[in-house]
C-alpha cells in the first residue's frame, strides 16, 4: 500500500452563505467518514486562506501566496492507495467538483533510512 496526498484546489469561495458553507461541511465530513471506513483515509486538514511565502531565504516572507480563486489550495488528505489509479478513483466523492474544484493526487515518497 502506497501513501498519496490529495491537495485541494478551488471550492466554495468567501461570498457563499452559512448555510452553503455548512451544507458543504457536511458533505466533506460524510467523505471522511466513508474514506475512514474504508481505512483510506490516513489524515488531513483544511488550510486558512493566504499565508506567509517564503523564496531564497527566510529573510525574504512576503504575504501570499496569491492566486486565483481556482488555484487556492484550501486542504490536503494523506491516503492509502495501491497506485495512481486506486488513489485518483478516491476522488470521485471530492465534494467541491461541482463547485469548480479540483484535485492533484501526488505520492508520498518512501525514504529508507
Amino acid at each position: 500500500m502506497e501513501k498519496f496526498m490529495l491537495i485541494f484546489h478551488g471550492g466554495l469561495g468567501p461570498e457563499s452563505s452559512p448555510e452553503e458553507m455548512q451544507a458543504n461541511m457536511n458533505q466533506w465530513m460524510a467523505w471522511v467518514d466513508q474514506l475512514a471506513k474504508a481505512g483510506t483515509y490516513v489524515s488531513g486538514e483544511a488550510l486558512h486562506p493566504g499565508g506567509k511565502l517564503v523564496s531564497g531565504s527566510v529573510t525574504n516572507v512576503t504575504d501570499g501566496p496569491f492566486t486565483e480563486g481556482k488555484e487556492v489550495v484550501g486542504g490536503y488528505f494523506i491516503i492509502n492507495a495501491e497506485n495512481y489509479e486506486a488513489a485518483a478513483a478516491v476522488c470521485a466523492g471530492y465534494p467541491d467538483f461541482d463547485k469548480g474544484g479540483s484535485v492533484q493526487v501526488r505520492q508520498v515518497v518512501k525514504f529508507d533510512m
